[in-house]
């Protein structure tokens, strides 16, 4: 498929899902996906939470998750820690394979999208490492276009996966490899060109370097709470969400969003949390056409750290964040003092929320 791939000739666009100025609600939404392809009769059924539905205000029926191969509750804390082995000089290696190929994948009950994508999913597995580590990552392009990795970090010119250095034409293959630095919440994405359709048709994903606690000696307990593996790590509730929407039609505007690709996924079946542990939220932000995206906790406030990067926040007691495309942080907060129940979440972009960017905690003893 081109550029321009039109695979709907009847075309959802934002325009026929707005009316009025007010966003239809999920039973159009529905019909309106209904007129634009078949309905499958192999779909697998969602759980969901009878006090989830909101007076309609999500898409109705469920997504076929076997046939994406991928399921947005898995993304949640699906970390790739990648093949670990130890180097003469003492160093960790890790080591990762990254296949870049084209995959039609369903993003709302019935709604196709012909995705770019990393390793067959949208966003891209979650590379999770720890600072000092050596990375080595092996890319093979099996898609239609050129492609690269670019990671935000810090590297070397040769190994910033941008025309010149690291792209790959279809068939190809490169190795990047870097040390992991600096520690904070971080992303991966293709940087061919034409770059806004690249990273808007899928080619994302997380990557988080986690703190060496011993690089950090007066900060060592706030570093061992982000070291993947550790005892005081566990004592968190860890998530990944990328915030992402995807323009259906190819007019350069966006007709679903969501977290982690599906939309209104977190609102059929809730993220469960335990009052007994903190939270901890990886948030980045991707989304193409858009010139913000947003969270906004509903009932509690958190503390945030601008780009990870920081072991003490750089906001606090906040309850809403705003992100421009690349732009990421970590999010903290606990629910212990709060009732059982649900707690919503999502984009403070009104348009956004109802058109797929809804989200819920479901909050237990």
């Amino acid at each position: 498929m081109g550029y321009t791939d039109g695979w709907w000739k009847g075309r959802v666009s934002r325009r026929l899902l707005l009316s009025g100025g007010a966003v239809l609600g999920g039973s159009q939404i529905a019909r309106a996906v209904a007129l634009a392809q078949p309905a499958r009769s192999t779909m697998v059924a969602e759980p969901q939470s009878s006090h989830a539905k909101h007076d309609g205000m999500i898409t109705p029926g469920s997504v076929d998750y076997p046939r994406n191969g991928f399921d947005p509750h898995d993304i949640l804390t699906g970390w790739d820690p990648g093949k670990v082995s130890r180097l003469p000089d003492g160093r960790t290696l890790r080591e990762f394979d990254i296949v870049a190929q084209d995959k039609e994948i369903e993003i709302a009950p019935g709604l196709m999208f012909p995705a770019w994508t990393y390793n067959g999913r949208v966003p891209g597995p979650t590379l999770r490492v720890t600072e000092g580590d050596l990375v080595r990552v092996r890319f093979q392009n099996f898609g239609s276009h050129p492609h690269s990795i670019h990671f935000h970090g810090i590297h070397s010119a040769r190994m910033d996966g941008v025309p010149g250095a690291g792209n790959v034409r279809p068939g190809g293959e490169f190795v990047y490899e870097f040390e992991a630095r600096p520690f904070g919440c971080h992303l991966y994405h293709c940087h061919s060109v034409p770059l806004k359709r690249h990273i808007h048709k899928g080619l994302y994903g997380a990557f988080i370097i986690d703190p060496d606690p011993a690089r950090h000696p007066g900060e060592a307990a706030a570093a061992s709470s982000r070291l993947l593996g550790s005892p005081e790590n566990a004592k968190w509730q860890e998530f990944v969400l990328v915030m992402n929407a995807f323009d259906t039609n190819f007019d350069e505007e966006n007709e679903v969003y969501a977290v982690n690709s599906i939309a209104h996924a977190y609102t059929k079946r809730p993220i469960v949390i335990s009052r007994q542990r903190p939270v901890r939220v990886y948030l980045i932000n991707v989304t193409e056409f858009d010139p913000i995206n947003s969270l906004h906790l509903h009932a509690n406030f958190f503390d945030y750290y601008d780009h990870g990067t920081t072991l003490s926040p750089t906001l606090r007691t906040v309850d809403t964040i705003m992100q421009c495309q690349g732009q990421r942080g970590i999010l903290e907060f606990s629910f212990k003092d709060h009732e059982p129940g649900l707690y919503m979440f999502h984009a403070h972009q009104s348009e956004f929320a109802e058109l797929g960017w809804m989200s819920m905690f479901e909050l237990r003893a």
